[in-house]
């Protein structure tokens, strides 16, 4: 300390030099700290507190801990360990960090550092930040022989993206949970920092207890001048796609079309693109390097919009930003206020547009309980790694219990982070500490995730404030009138509908026709739940390509057919438009494409043939008659139902499915009879639903051993 520092005192002289730092690394000498940056970095610095900061998007929370940083290690302190949640936002820290001079390392599952250099670079002391994704934390040999090093060296620890440490966040994630474990592990002296733009009191609770005893929380209003909020409400998918297509070019420079289905965000992105707009799809399907490209394309204003999920979300960062538009609205205000949060942080103003859809609540509902444990399952999963004895890859867990591998992925992470299972060499263990599941917890979570749905239909219908409601939704007591709102100022974006683009986006709505593909494979383990087969399907029993009409969450036809297929709805006939929009299917597919040819390269279908439905008979049986009847062709009749089907839980992964209708058909005397007249011909299958193809594949494999030739599977929709 200098003779001035001790004269103005230590904090005088501690906001002197953290002042020069931020100075140096945005690179203007007039630059100065916003409200609660500098208390932030000396609760850090001066004092060791542990320290929550929630602030808006843009307010500068990464300059808190890149200056907290640099003062840290000019005291002679080690790197700052910065846990961070997305690639994306991964790639962003490491490219601000070295534009502001701070050398950042990071370790995750798709760079291409690996441990030697990070280990290199601790060595020589020359690293001032390195990230790590929370997944890392779950890794047997990151944890045990990495992460004891890290601690040890840790000048500083970073939690971006706080809300995920939260149960009652809206993206909430297991491995952030671990966060806690990982600050008990740190000596007392390190100081510790989270960092958040979107949390309500509850998750700012939740929070503060996993960050421990005497947290500083500085908390600034979240109110956001530069953006415009307005809400819009079309009667369905294609009045709002119609409305884009109009009105698209006409919203400032570049933005993001946010939707809350993959295939929602290809279909809007591909409708777009084929009216001549430049835009892209990025979805959690794309591939890594496609969403690169896509990221910086549209930070260099090369396309119009990014067509995104949620995969898109926290910590893209393009200052200029113009617009952010929801095709249906995400299920809280606390993910609307993040995605909108991307628009307007560098610039005056930017739009901001809700198109809200009639079925966001069943998707929110979709969601909401494919995240939660389920209690049933959750013993399961402890009871088969306790009764194996030994480690357990996630393959042989999956045909000891009856869950999809993404299902079964966060359930073991959420056992992991409660102390009953671990991850090892070789797999998954159980502990032998005994697992309770939390009822009473998890009824709070999702009582608290309809109360933010019913937020965001309030927000969707008030005649008040926007900015105003979403603000104070999220807790922030200084949430006034924006003045500038649709509500506010007035309906400041059209709200007609072109007919003619109303047309157009209805016909390219009703495009059907989505791929069924053959299973090549049979699952790992069938043996254990007694069917003998094993490796890849021989060619003799294979399926050839078949189709669906749409998928359930499809913005065309995945609206009536969800109506269809809801739970309760009466079994009935197929529905004439639907009856039709089959027969423009088969049409299509029996003119092919450049990659199959006419009816998937197998040739046209000799005969129809029916799936026996449990729970909608009426409906295969009139959708597979009249095609029959359309296409002049004979209808054979339908497979017989056994007693031996083991129905298993809904949505269970492969194994099981397959376990549940491999002896659950029987070809019966007289389809035997009526197969033995188109012999070697293709066969058409008809069903209503499709989801793991399992049953599809199973009555296929019966089909072709009685003879027929292809088997080309039909159903009206396909789960997903």
């Amino acid at each position: 300390m200098t003779q001035r520092d001790e004269a103005d005192g230590p904090g005088d002289g501690l906001r002197d030099r953290a002042l020069r730092v931020l100075r140096t690394l945005v690179g203007r000498d007039d630059a100065d700290f916003h409200p609660g940056q500098f208390e932030a970095i000396e609760a850090l610095v001066a004092k060791g507190r542990r320290t929550l900061v929630v602030q808006r998007t843009g307010w500068g929370k990464s300059a808190v801990y890149f200056v907290a940083s640099l003062l840290l290690r000019a005291q002679g302190a080690g790197p700052t360990l910065l846990v961070s949640p997305l690639l994306a936002l991964m790639r962003d820290q490491v490219a601000a960090a070295a534009r502001a001079g701070v050398r950042a390392v990071a370790i995750n599952s798709a760079n291409r550092l690996e441990w030697d250099e990070v280990h290199a670079a601790l060595e020589a002391d020359a690293a001032d930040v390195v990230l790590i994704s929370p997944e890392r934390l779950t890794n047997p040999g990151f944890r045990e022989q990495h992460l004891p090093e890290l601690l040890a060296r840790t000048g500083l620890l970073v939690v971006d993206e706080a809300h995920c440490i939260s149960d009652w966040g809206h993206d909430f994630r297991p491995d952030y949970r671990r966060i806690a474990s990982l600050i008990d592990e740190l000596p007392a002296s390190v100081p510790v920092l989270a960092t958040t733009a979107t949390a309500n009191a509850r998750v700012v609770r939740d929070i503060e207890e996993q960050l421990g005893t005497d947290v500083l929380t500085l908390r600034g209003a979240l109110g956001r001048e530069s953006l415009r909020l307005g809400v819009l409400a079309l009667p369905d998918a294609g009045h709002r796609l119609a409305w884009l297509l109009a009105h698209l070019e006409g919203l400032p420079g570049s933005g993001i079309i946010y939707t809350l289905t993959v295939s929602a965000a290809e279909d809007t992105a591909r409708i777009l693109a084929e009216a001549g707009h430049r835009v892209l799809a990025y979805t959690g399907k794309t591939d890594t390097a496609e969403r690169e490209q896509a990221e910086q394309l549209l930070k260099d204003n090369q396309v119009k919009a990014l067509v995104a999920t949620s995969a898109l979300g926290m910590g893209f960062d393009k200052p200029d930003l113009g617009f952010v538009v929801h095709l249906g609205a995400p299920s809280s205000p606390v993910a609307y206020y993040q995605q909108v949060g991307r628009a307007g942080r560098g610039t005056a103003n930017a739009d901001v547009l809700l198109l809200p859809g009639p079925e966001d609540r069943d998707i929110w509902r979709y969601f909401a309980t494919a995240s939660m444990p389920d209690e049933g399952r959750a013993n399961a999963v402890t009871a088969a790694l306790s009764e194996a004895g030994r480690p357990l890859s996630t393959v042989a867990l999956e045909s000891l219990v009856e869950l999809r591998r993404t299902q079964l992925e966060l359930l073991l992470k959420v056992l992991a982070v409660d102390g009953a299972v671990e991850r090892v060499g070789g797999g998954w263990q159980a502990t032998g500490v005994p697992w309770q599941y939390d009822g009473e917890r998890y009824a709070r979570i999702a009582e608290a995730r309809v109360a933010e749905q019913d937020s965001m239909v309030v927000y969707e219908e008030t005649a008040g404030c926007r900015m105003e409601y979403i603000t104070s939704v999220l807790d922030d007591e200084t949430a006034a009138p924006c003045g500038r709102c649709d509500n506010c100022a007035g309906r400041w974006f059209p709200d007609d509908v072109d007919p003619s683009l109303l047309e157009r986006a209805g016909a390219k709505l009703r495009h059907a026709g989505v791929p069924i593909e053959p299973r090549a494979q049979w699952p790992s383990g069938m043996e254990k739940l007694g069917v003998r087969v094993k490796g890849r399907i021989s060619a003799e029993e294979q399926l050839a390509e078949g189709r669906a009409l749409a998928r359930l969450t499809d913005l065309g036809y995945g609206g009536p057919l969800r109506e269809l297929f809801a739970s309760g709805a009466p079994d009935t006939e197929v529905p004439p438009a639907l009856a039709r929009a089959c027969v423009e299917l088969l049409a299509a597919w029996a003119q092919g494409d450049s990659s199959t040819g006419p009816w998937s390269g197998a040739g046209r279908p000799a005969a129809v043939v029916s799936v026996p439905s449990a729970t909608r008979p009426r409906l295969v049986d009139s959708l597979a008659r009249g095609i029959a009847q359309v296409g002049r062709l004979p209808y054979l009749g339908s497979l017989e139902r056994t007693d031996a089907a083991r129905p298993g839980q809904g949505g269970g992964n492969s194994a099981f499915r397959l376990a549940g209708v491999w002896e659950a058909f029987d070809v019966g005397p007289h389809l035997r009879e009526a197969l033995a007249g188109v012999a070697g011909q293709p066969v058409l299958l008809v069903d209503d639903l499709v989801d793991s193809r399992w049953t599809a594949t199973v009555a296929g494999r019966l089909l072709r051993r009685e003879g027929a030739g292809a088997v080309l599977p039909l159903a009206l929709a396909q789960a997903g």
